[in-house]
């Protein structure tokens, strides 16, 4: 998509996280790369949805600087100033170059298992399917230079998301959209594990059936040209 299509999708996104009850008030964020220009559309700080247009989302470079609405391909440069988690967000580009949109949130049950240090257990084939196993949960990191970024990059697994241990949620794919789709996922499951975990405990899949649930879902689901879970 060209950049001004990129930054309908990255508004686009960000307009869901309240309406899937993954944010409340301005806290959150979804970013998306062009990656021809190499730079970034992610939410401004401290700005809540209702008054968010796509006009308002910040460029940045990969060094997480503003940049001019001359170097920005449809000529648009907000003068509000970037989410604050915008340097975890373009260190991620510059780790994987295979992402194209990241989505950071504090939803309820996926943070309830991240304030635990605990990782979601693959104990549903809809969590084989989309992540490949458990939902990983990082260590503490602390919001000082790469550490978010360098300790999401040490922990992740096949899952397109994270947890990270007394702070919220991470989630990343190839896409805005499909990133979005992760994080609502992880919400998803997270609430039903913890319900699971009141009747005693769920049981986990083996490893070999995650395998299969995630081969066939990443191989054979959908439509021909179509992502999973489209």
């Amino acid at each position: 998509m060209d950049f001004k299509q990129l930054r309908e999708e990255v508004w686009w996104a960000n307009t869901q996280l309240p309406k899937a009850r993954l944010v409340t008030m301005h806290s959150g964020n979804a970013s998306g790369i062009d990656r021809e220009s190499g730079l970034v559309l992610i939410k401004p700080s401290g700005i809540d949805y209702d008054r968010l247009g796509p006009d308002d989302l910040a460029v940045v470079n990969l060094s997480g600087e503003p940049v001019r609405a001359e170097m920005v391909p449809d000529g648009i440069a907000t003068t509000l100033r970037p989410s604050v988690d915008t340097v975890h967000h373009v260190l991620l580009y510059r780790k994987d170059p295979s992402l194209g949109g990241v989505v950071h949130t504090h939803s309820n049950f996926a943070t309830a298992w991240a304030a635990n240090g605990n990782p979601i257990p693959c104990a549903l084939t809809a969590i084989a399917d989309e992540f490949g196993g458990e939902i990983p949960c990082a260590p503490y990191l602390d919001n000082q230079g790469e550490n978010i970024a360098d300790g999401i990059m040490k922990h992740r697994t096949l899952a397109p998301a994270i947890l990270l241990a007394n702070h919220g949620v991470f989630a990343f794919d190839r896409s805005v959209r499909e990133a979005l789709k992760a994080a609502v996922m992880v919400e998803d499951v997270a609430k039903t594990m913890w319900l699971a975990t009141q009747l005693g405990g769920p049981g986990v899949l083996p490893p070999e059936e995650i395998a299969k649930w995630w081969g066939r879902y990443h191989s054979t689901y959908g439509q021909a040209g179509s992502t999973p879970g489209d």
